[in-house]
């Protein structure tokens, strides 16, 4: 505890304190880097006061400018360890912080799970799922309901329809189907036909014979199915 905060009776969390330190961290980081930038400065007019001298022929003033850019030299690198050793010291305060919003953010989560279970209800979970299955099953049925409803709507006159096509296709081929079967009316409401009845073409019966007579109630057969 320090003394502002022994007079006011004031005491700051971790948080605070992490954030303090930090702010101390990288204002010494700024400073340092100010402090390198004006020794590196100093580094290039040394240089050139080094060849000025060179040239005019002063060594003596040569060697003491020598010496004074082997320091700034020596306090730049001392600087950048200072800085490097600063920035190791940010990062581990980085990380500590960001620990401890990872710890309060995992209390945060586990109190509300903690509500969340002690407010479930599970007998009346489980009555809601019963009935929402009760009701799907209900859902099903009248929609299977429906689905036959409108099937038997759609069949309405599809025999008729069936009849007409046979006897569209028996003109095709040129079949009288009141000529052949005029005798047996109820042949065409009948699965089984007569062995001794034959359909006859138009224009009576011709000489092909049985095989052409077989072939044409096979047709007629294959058209009632």
């Amino acid at each position: 505890m320090n003394i502002l905060e022994w007079a006011f009776g004031k005491r700051m969390t971790p948080a605070e304190r992490l954030r303090k330190n930090q702010r101390l961290l990288d204002k010494a980081i700024r400073e340092i880097d100010q402090q390198k930038v004006k020794l590196e400065r100093q580094e290039k007019q040394l240089i050139g006061q080094i060849k000025q001298s060179a040239q005019k022929g002063q060594m003596g003033a040569a060697k003491i400018q020598a010496k004074d850019l082997v320091r700034t030299r020596r306090y730049i690198e001392k600087f950048y360890g200072l800085k490097s050793n600063l920035q190791k010291i940010s990062l581990r305060l980085q990380t500590h912080r960001t620990n401890e919003q990872m710890m309060q953010a995992m209390k945060g989560a586990t109190m509300a799970l903690g509500s969340m279970n002690r407010t479930m209800n599970l007998p009346a979970l489980q009555r809601i799922a019963m009935e929402f299955e009760r009701e799907n099953d209900i859902m099903e049925q009248r929609q299977e309901m429906m689905d036959d409803a409108i099937d038997d709507a759609m069949d309405v006159g599809v025999e008729e329809e069936g009849d007409e096509v046979v006897e569209q296709v028996l003109e095709e081929i040129g079949v009288d189907l009141n000529q052949s079967l005029g005798e047996t009316p109820t042949g065409l409401q009948s699965d089984k036909v007569p062995e001794h009845r034959v359909a006859q073409a138009i224009g009576g019966p011709s000489g092909g014979g049985d095989s052409a007579d077989d072939d044409l109630q096979a047709r007629l057969d294959s058209l009632r199915k």
